[in-house]
């Protein structure tokens, strides 16, 4: 029976591990769809804001002040920023891409890992929203 309990224990260690060591690649992750439009959709959330130019600059100032979130590729002066939050238990990565279009700015956050985010995504990006 100790066994057992000795196989779970290194199982969740290498799954924590796994999760948190994972790499990110930019290839993969910085980068939007074809078309944003609002919208939820099971494990990420797409959001258009009206604005003005400055819109991706600032959201990259709350972005950058939020709690386990870093800068994975891109940059204001490129027009688009791919963010990594991490949850604060697991370290599950979550990657969340901002565009400046004109006036527009277009977000896209999603999940790596699962298939639901159990709102977590659009509750964040919402809060960005809300601090511009």
């Amino acid at each position: 029976m100790i066994w057992v309990v000795w196989i779970v224990l290194a199982a969740v260690v290498a799954f924590g591990a796994w999760v948190r060591l994972a790499p990110s690649d930019p290839a993969r992750w910085h980068v939007m769809p074809a078309e944003v439009v609002d919208r939820d959709f099971e494990g990420g959330v797409m959001r258009v804001a009206r604005t003005g130019p400055e819109g991706l600059a600032r959201l990259d100032e709350v972005a950058r002040g939020w709690p386990r979130t870093r800068v994975l590729a891109g940059s204001v002066e490129e027009g688009m920023v791919t963010y990594v939050t991490r949850s604060a238990v697991w370290g599950f990565p979550d990657y969340t891409t901002a565009r400046q279009a004109g006036d527009r700015l277009e977000i896209h956050a999603r999940l790596r890992f699962g298939r639901g985010d159990m709102g977590v995504n659009r509750k964040r990006v919402e809060a960005w929203l809300a601090d511009l």
